[in-house]
């Protein structure tokens, strides 16, 4: 019963099913901000949301009478785990916010769909890389700011006239949000600021962020290449399987053409056995 059950959550017909609840349920879930159409269909939205919610309860009760204990070894199952329990707390009183959680059932498609779920490895192994480019990339900022303070604070109080706002204002420039204007307020007083804000830019957006870009890259390729080396080594043993199979099948062809041969082998495998019983 176990083995079947494990065959049919392993189907790709099954995982297909999956992936299609999950998408009419976010779907269903996004229907529910419209007024005019909970108002009319709110019962019909209620009652497909409740049933996708018990096919992944189902879903996950046969995982876990599947894998038992290998369950919890697994953070994909535990992430599965946790959006579904979500689901099922309390959406009345100081746990009404809970109910807003639901759409969370979406983010499934990462655990469910594989190349989703190979992105995400990836950007988790990518994780202690962008660490020190995040603190480097925070100290830019920081240095950057205290002279913006200092230099435009008087020119551009509402940009530029603390430090808390300083960093809000170089942190929209560096990510291209109007920072031509931003740049153009301060040039009425300070002609010179295209310099401060040039540089800036081309640090921030152009080299530190591109090195975000380089470790993400770095780390999937990296994810790609142990899940090739994986493969390869499954097929290897797969074809070591299959050659040994078919040596033996050969064996057993040449014993069935040759009796006097199989007789043989016979009386020499009982020759060692009468020898000891004599010893004996």
């Amino acid at each position: 019963m176990r083995e079947r059950t494990r065959a049919i959550l392993a189907h790709p017909r099954f995982q297909r099913f999956v992936v299609g609840v999950i998408l009419i349920n976010a779907g269903t879930l996004g229907l529910e901000t419209f007024p005019a159409v909970v108002e009319r269909h709110g019962h019909l939205l209620t009652a497909v949301d409740h049933i996708a919610l018990y096919i992944f309860a189902v879903e996950l009760a046969a995982k876990i009478y599947v894998e038992r204990w290998a369950f919890v070894r697994d953070p994909w199952n535990i992430f599965d785990f946790l959006i579904v329990a979500i689901a099922f707390a309390p959406a009345t009183g100081g746990l009404s916010m809970l109910r807003s959680l639901r759409i969370l059932r979406a983010l499934r498609l990462l655990s469910v769909v594989p190349s989703l779920r190979r992105v995400v490895s990836a950007l988790l192994r990518a994780m202690p890389g962008m660490s020190s480019i995040v603190v480097l990339l925070s100290l830019v900022l920081y240095v950057a700011a205290v002279m913006a303070t200092k230099l435009y604070g008087q020119a551009s109080p509402e940009r530029f006239g603390s430090l808390p706002t300083s960093l809000f204002t170089l942190y929209q420039t560096m990510t291209g949000d109007d920072w031509g204007n931003i740049a153009r307020d301060v040039m009425t007083r300070h002609p010179t600021a295209w310099i401060f804000f040039t540089i800036f830019i081309l640090i921030c957006t152009f080299v530190i962020l591109n090195l975000f870009m380089a470790v993400v890259v770095s780390a999937m390729d990296d994810e790609n290449a142990e899940e090739r080396a994986a493969i390869e080594n499954t097929t290897a043993h797969t074809e070591r399987i299959l050659a040994e199979l078919a040596e033996l099948r050969k064996e057993v062809a040449e014993l069935r053409q040759d009796p006097a041969r199989s007789a043989t082998t016979a009386n020499a495998s009982r020759t060692p056995r009468r020898a000891a019983r004599r010893r004996g």
